[in-house]
């Protein structure tokens, strides 16, 4: 069976929401392919950093340079076991692409597990997989959520949670990496053992 997880990112995706997650789930064994609209394996997208310090909303600074690996135009989602879509800004432009939502509406439409953290949600919501279903996300995606008829379910103060409903595990930061990935590969068939 594959070993193979998409990511759907952008510029001025999330640095930590992209970088630690993409480390944690190739230290597993998993291919990871990272894909971008317009890019190919090579091209590089820029990060956002974001961070909480006691401001009204996150702070945000540049972060690095991240290499896609896989062409966007080859993706065939049956080559694949699951899907993990970070946050920061470039969710709210992503959904805009319709191959972009017709990818997210695969996945779910084959009940495969979708990860998706921070402002990421925005795509989940625009492809229409969280009607019923309970998520989180950053607090400011809390209308988005609604809108596409989800349950929004708080997160934690320190913003450590993870939530799953089925075949979707969110969470609202980069804080909760450690709740949101591993109930993401324990979706996927992993075996976790502490």
């Amino acid at each position: 069976m594959s070993k193979k997880i998409l990511v759907l990112a952008g510029d001025y995706v999330e640095d930590y929401e992209i970088m630690v997650p993409f480390q944690m789930l190739v230290m597993l064994g998993y291919v990871v392919d990272v894909v971008c609209p317009d890019k190919k394996a090579g091209d590089t997208i820029k990060t956002a950093i974001h961070d909480f310090e006691g401001d009204q909303t996150y702070s945000e600074k540049p972060g690095h340079n991240f290499a896609i690996n896989y062409d966007f135009d080859k993706v065939n989602t049956a080559d694949y076991i699951g899907l993990y879509v970070p946050g920061g800004r470039s969710p709210e432009y992503l959904r805009l692409n319709a191959r972009v939502i017709a990818i997210v509406k695969e996945f779910d439409a084959a009940k495969k597990p979708i990860s998706s953290i921070c402002h990421g949600p925005q795509l989940l919501a625009t492809a229409d997989v969280i009607k019923g279903k309970k998520c989180t996300a950053y607090p400011a995606v809390m209308p988005d959520v609604k809108v596409a008829c989800g349950t929004w379910t708080e997160s934690n103060a320190t913003l450590t949670d993870a939530i799953v409903d089925g075949n979707l595990v969110t969470a609202a930061a980069w804080p909760a990496h450690p709740a949101l990935i591993s109930a993401f590969v324990k979706l996927l068939g992993a075996e976790i053992k502490i």
